[in-house]
């Protein structure tokens, strides 16, 4: 394959896999239970997702290494495994790929609010960030995704850290938005051109949104990121908003109903994909719509 890094400067339309974690749900996860756990203790499960993206036509297979950084694992007892456990994400994928897909290592919020809000510092955020970084790129990852925040500090505080232990590898960046009658913000009062400014100015070579809610809501958001940079842009929505059925959180929208809805988004995007509740069948409708 091409070197990412390239197709990413000329802005080729990339597409990306969906979620990983309701997939595992499905598959048995228990609630509760860390995604991550099952990359060291079920990996034929994990990389059966990944490999089921790949045949879908994803051109970026996520890790399942969301919550690998030390806080998170700490709070698991998996801690004294951080290396284990980014190692095998980025193995599995790489294995599920065939050759046919990049792999994009994920690095997911801490779970702690900095201080003063909270009760973690800067420096031990950093620090974990960077080894979280340091396994995934010697593991040999295509690049780096930090995705999920809603705090600017710590977005930036992991991009550092994959710009200190692997320089090379391209970053994505992705916040997730709720949309108010103030336009988007996050959940931390980071509004699209601040978040730009922050992630842009850290060094983040991809900017943009996952989560929060599905691909119309997403639309309005990424119209203000196409006003706040000159970046390339990436875009995973949701498969429409959850609803609760027989005990359980579902997403309802169907994959042609979801591609629909992203569509516009293609406008905009130079990597387009899903989050929560997407599956395989929600990416294939997308390849079929590039």
């Amino acid at each position: 394959m091409k070197p990412l890094a390239g197709r990413l400067r000329r802005r080729e339309r990339l597409l990306a896999d969906g979620a990983i974690g309701t997939m595992l749900i499905a598959r048995g996860l228990p609630p509760g239970e860390p995604p991550e756990r099952w990359t060291i203790e079920r990996p034929h499960a994990v990389e059966a997702v990944a490999r089921a993206y790949a045949d879908a036509g994803a051109d970026l297979l996520t890790t399942n290494t969301f919550g690998a950084s030390p806080l998170r694992l700490r709070a698991h007892g998996l801690e004294d495994r951080l290396d284990e456990i980014n190692n095998r994400g980025v193995q599995l994928a790489r294995d599920a790929s065939d050759g046919r897909a990049y792999v994009l290592a994920s690095i997911g919020p801490t779970g702690h609010l900095l201080k003063p809000l909270g009760d973690v510092d800067a420096q031990t955020v950093l620090d974990g960030f960077r080894r979280q970084a340091a396994a995934l790129a010697a593991a040999g990852a295509d690049a780096i995704c930090i995705e999920t925040m809603t705090d600017a500090v710590e977005a930036v505080l992991a991009i550092e850290a994959v710009k200190a232990e692997a320089p090379g590898l391209p970053v994505f960046a992705t916040m997730t938005f709720d949309l108010t009658p103030r336009g988007p913000f996050t959940v931390m009062g980071v509004d699209v051109p601040r978040a730009c400014s922050r992630l842009q100015e850290a060094g983040a070579d991809l900017v943009g949104a996952n989560c929060g809610a599905g691909a119309e809501a997403m639309l309005a958001v990424a119209r203000e990121f196409s006003r706040a940079t000159t970046l390339p842009l990436i875009f995973q929505p949701n498969a429409g908003l959850p609803e609760h059925q027989e005990g359980r959180l579902v997403y309802p929208q169907p994959p042609a109903a979801f591609a629909s809805q992203v569509a516009p988004l293609l406008e905009i995007a130079t990597v387009i994909g899903g989050c929560c509740g997407t599956t395989p069948a929600h990416i294939a409708a997308l390849r079929a719509m590039l």
